[in-house]
């Protein structure tokens, strides 16, 4: 089982981690982080992808065919960790060496798009002090390891309990 999680949990992060190292270094050649989001997005449930194989190995190889839901989200769980995991050190990795100013660039960029597209004053300061906690937030290596599980674990957990859900057999 050890093996079978760390196998899909490696194989989901790696993918993962690939499109994100790409796309970010597309957003910064073209100047456009528009439309990045719903892509990552998009990219981390088909990494995910990974955690029902994962599952469905387990059952059918190592299980006799049979799964409960319990067990069935654990391995999902374990699997996801393992990829969120990956997916947050090339965070850290591609943030502190190669683009440590994405956060205001980003926030540049999305203020600009706000006022092109004639947001209202109070629609922009929200978005400003929320780009401000942001970066107090990325200040520190903790909050940027934070907001990053805080943006790929939430889809694993899913995805496992979807998996979980769908697989489990008696």
């Amino acid at each position: 089982m050890k093996k079978l999680i760390l196998t899909n949990g490696l194989i989901a992060g790696v993918l993962i981690s690939v499109f994100t190292v790409c796309s970010i270094a597309y957003c910064y050649a073209s100047g456009n982080f528009e439309g990045n989001m719903v892509l990552g997005y998009a990219a981390m449930i088909l990494s995910f992808s990974f955690v029902f194989v994962g599952v469905k190995k387990f059952r059918d190889e190592q299980n006799d065919g049979t799964l409960t839901f319990g067990k069935g989200f654990i391995t999902g769980l374990y699997i996801s960790l393992i990829a969120s995991s990956i997916y947050v050190l090339t965070w850290l990795i591609d943030y502190y060496f190669f683009i440590p100013d994405f956060l205001e660039k980003f926030s540049q960029q999305s203020l600009t798009k706000m006022k092109g597209s004639g947001a209202s004053t109070s629609e922009i300061s929200a978005a400003i002090e929320q780009m401000e906690g942001y970066k107090k937030m990325y200040a520190s290596p903790l909050g940027v390891i934070f907001l990053t599980y805080m943006e790929i674990l939430p889809v694993g957990l899913v995805v496992s309990l979807i998996s979980a859900l769908i697989l489990k057999r008696k």
